[in-house]
C-alpha cells in the first residue's frame, strides 16, 4: 500500500516543495504518493501542513499518522480541537542557521553602536566612545529551545557573557541556565542586551510588561525575533521613553504586516524588521519532513513532537 502524503501548506509553496521533498526522499530511498489536491481524507497518511492554509478540520483524516508543521511556531494550530494526530513542529538546520545569524547581527549591532556610523555620514569624525569588549556585555535569552539554544552557543562563542532563562531548569556548557519566577527576575537584570525567544502561549502573553522591562538596565537593548505577543507594546514604548530602552530591534509583531500607522514605524529607538529572522528553508525543511517520514513507517520515534499541554 503507498504511503499517501498530503500537502496543505498552500499553493505559493506548492511547487519548491513538491520538488525538494521528491529529492529528499530519493536520498533515502522512500517512495511516497505525494499531491497537493484535496484526496480522499481516509487515504492519508501524512499532511504536511502550514496554518495559512485552508484545510482546519482535521477530523476526516482517520488514517493519518502525523500532521508535520512547516512552522515552527504551532500556537496556530495546536489548540485546534479537530487535531487528534500527532502535531510535529518544524526545527530545521537552515531555519536555526538563519535565526543565529540574525540574532547575532543584531546583538553585535547594537553592542558595537553600529547605528551612530552608519546613519552618521555627515563629516563628523565621532571618537568620543567606544564600545565595550564582548566580555563586559551581558546577554540575556528568554527561550532555551532550539533556537534559543543555538543563539546562546554563537552569542557565548564570541566571549558574551550569556545568561539563558527557560520554564524548566536547562543545562548548556558555557551558559548561565537560570528558571522560575525568581531566575526571570534575575536573567533580566544581567540583561544588557534581551533576546525573547519564547513560543506564544498563556504563559508567556506580555510577558515583558512594564514591570519586567523595570528590571532590565537603564540604556539596555532589546531584541525580539519570538512571538509579537510576547511584548506588551504600550509598556516597551514607555521603557523607550524613559530611557530604560534604548532601542528595541523587533521582526515579529501582534499583527502582520505590522499596520502603517502603528507607533513602532515612526520611533527612533525602534527598528522594524519583516518577520524574516528565521524563515523556513525549502531544501532543509523537505528534509526533515521525510525524516519524520521514514520514521513514522518503521515504527521510530517522531521528531520535534510538540506537547499539547505546554502549547509547544
Amino acid at each position: 500500500m503507498a504511503t499517501n502524503v498530503f500537502f496543505a501548506a498552500g499553493a505559493k509553496l506548492w511547487p519548491e516543495y513538491r520538488e525538494a521533498i521528491q529529492a529528499a526522499c530519493a536520498k533515502k530511498g522512500l517512495s511516497i504518493s505525494l499531491s497537493d489536491a484535496a484526496p480522499d481524507p481516509a487515504a492519508v497518511d501524512y499532511i504536511v501542513y502550514a496554518p495559512t492554509a485552508a484545510l482546519s478540520d482535521f477530523t476526516p483524516f482517520t488514517r493519518c499518522k502525523a500532521v508535520l508543521s512547516l512552522w515552527a511556531g504551532v500556537e496556530r494550530i495546536a489548540p485546534n480541537p479537530t487535531l487528534t494526530q500527532p502535531l510535529c513542529r518544524m526545527v530545521d538546520s537552515g531555519l536555526t542557521e538563519g535565526m543565529v545569524e540574525w540574532v547575532t547581527g543584531h546583538v553585535l549591532r547594537h553592542h558595537l553602536g553600529m547605528d551612530a556610523h552608519i546613519t552618521g555620514q555627515d563629516g563628523i569624525w565621532r571618537h568620543d566612545s567606544k564600545p565595550p569588549l564582548a566580555r563586559d556585555r551581558r546577554v540575556t535569552i528568554l527561550g532555551l529551545g532550539e533556537l534559543g539554544t543555538a543563539c546562546a552557543k554563537a552569542l557565548s562563542a564570541l566571549n558574551f557573557p550569556v545568561t539563558g532563562w527557560s520554564r524548566t531548569q536547562k543545562h548548556i556548557d558555557g551558559i548561565a541556565c537560570l528558571s522560575g519566577d525568581e531566575g526571570l527576575e534575575e536573567a533580566l537584570a544581567r540583561a544588557d542586551i534581551l533576546v525573547t525567544l519564547l513560543p506564544r502561549t498563556t504563559a508567556t502573553e506580555n510577558l515583558m510588561s512594564a514591570e519586567r522591562f523595570a528590571l532590565m538596565p537603564r540604556g539596555s537593548f532589546l531584541i525580539n525575533p519570538g512571538r509579537g505577543q510576547l511584548i506588551d507594546d504600550d509598556a516597551l514604548l514607555a521603557a523607550l521613553g524613559s530611557g530604560r530602552i534604548a532601542h528595541a530591534t523587533l521582526d515579529v509583531f501582534r499583527v502582520e504586516p505590522l499596520p502603517p500607522d502603528h507607533p513602532f514605524w515612526a520611533h527612533p529607538g525602534v527598528t522594524v524588521t519583516p518577520h524574516l529572522a528565521a524563515d523556513t528553508r525549502t531544501a532543509t525543511a523537505a528534509e526533515v519532513i521525510v525524516e519524520n517520514i521514514r520514521r513514522g513507517e518503521t515504527g521510530e520515534p517522531l521528531l520535534y513532537l510538540v506537547n499539547r499541554d505546554l502549547g509547544y
